[in-house]
């Protein structure tokens, strides 16, 4: 698999917009051996504006000149998944390692082409599952590693949100719960950090089934999935998302239940999580999180690409989360 020659890694951005604000490209400034050199977007006015105010010094609205750009090795697909497969081709076509946003397709079959694509063109395949990175969850990784929770029995997934009017007031600007973009609706967007994880924690998802069901009827995109997941460790698990719940039905949950113990966590929260084992008091642990919050993944992809490190999140581990998605969201109801 062919890395960088180089001993810097040159970003380019394709479709620069809020997930590069904070959460992403900034951190490629300030990761060792790493520079923002170029960013795009097809809106003249938008992309000029990112550039000026984050010091970038190329800009352009076309994204095949981003990445043909001779400055540029590496690119970052930060676009919606509707595009990604066929940016992806672009950068593969050109040589040029790239790191996508998630979900990292719409559907498991985009994933796939996305991983050939990359395969034939001897380029890395990164994507932007950054929570395998953070504190809190490597944390967590080690300790169900190191046997203090004993066997692992099972997870679930409790998530549960409110449908805010302003979500249902500004449809025809959220991509999020637009199928024919995201692949499906908050769930792919969401529930795709949280299988990952888990993904992380026990292994490959081997096994997976659910129903799906548009109940609010709010935008054409499901709004609650209940589904059922196994790990090639044996670990069995459940999940139950609701995108229309009430107010005081809100909550962000995942418990990991061992035979000594479990971990009670936010996928979504602060960098914390709590330890309850038999026969103690539970213990909270605290993380401090970046404020670039992809910095830490980002500094692995950099190690990769440079041959110091290895980065835990690439198109084959992504793309079993989007299969799993797409088994449990396979039956629709109603």
């Amino acid at each position: 698999m062919k890395k960088i020659k180089d001993s810097e890694v040159h970003w380019g951005v394709v479709g620069v917009g809020n997930v590069c604000e904070v959460k992403s490209a900034p951190a490629m400034k300030i990761v060792p051996n790493s520079k923002l050199v170029a960013v795009m977007r097809r809106d003249e006015e938008k992309v000029k504006d990112y550039a000026t105010r984050h010091g970038v010094s190329k800009w352009y609205t076309d994204p095949e000149k981003l990445i043909n750009d001779p400055e540029v090795n590496a690119i970052y697909i930060a676009t919606p998944p509707y595009a990604h497969f066929e940016l992806t081709k672009l950068a593969a076509a050109a040589g040029k390692p790239v790191y996508v946003e998630k979900p990292m397709a719409r559907t498991h079959e985009e994933c796939l082409r996305m991983i050939q694509t990359c395969r034939d063109a001897e380029v890395p395949l990164y994507v932007a599952y950054y929570r395998r990175a953070l504190p809190h969850f490597v944390k967590i990784k080690e300790i169900i590693d190191q046997g203090i929770l004993g066997e692992i029995r099972t997870v679930h997934i409790n998530l549960k949100q409110v449908l805010k009017p302003t979500i249902v007031a500004n449809l025809d600007n959220n991509w999020r719960v637009d199928p024919e973009i995201a692949g499906g609706g908050y769930f792919f967007d969401l529930a795709s950090h949280q299988l990952d994880l888990l993904d992380f924690f026990f292994g490959a998802i081997t096994h997976a089934d659910g129903f799906s069901s548009n109940q609010a009827q709010a935008y054409e995109a499901e709004d609650i999935v209940v589904g059922s997941f196994a790990f090639e460790s044996g670990v069995l698990g459940t999940g139950n998302w609701c995108f229309t719940s009430s107010e005081n039905a809100e909550i962000d949950e995942v418990t990991i239940y061992g035979n000594k113990g479990m971990i009670r966590f936010e996928t979504f929260g602060k960098g914390e999580f709590t330890l309850e084992l038999d026969g103690k008091p539970a213990e909270k642990f605290h993380f401090e999180l970046p404020p670039h919050i992809q910095e830490p993944l980002i500094d692995s992809i950099v190690g990769d690409l440079l041959g110091t490190d290895t980065c835990p999140s690439l198109g084959t581990s992504a793309a079993r989360t989007n299969w799993a998605m797409d088994m449990m969201t396979i039956k629709r109801i109603g």
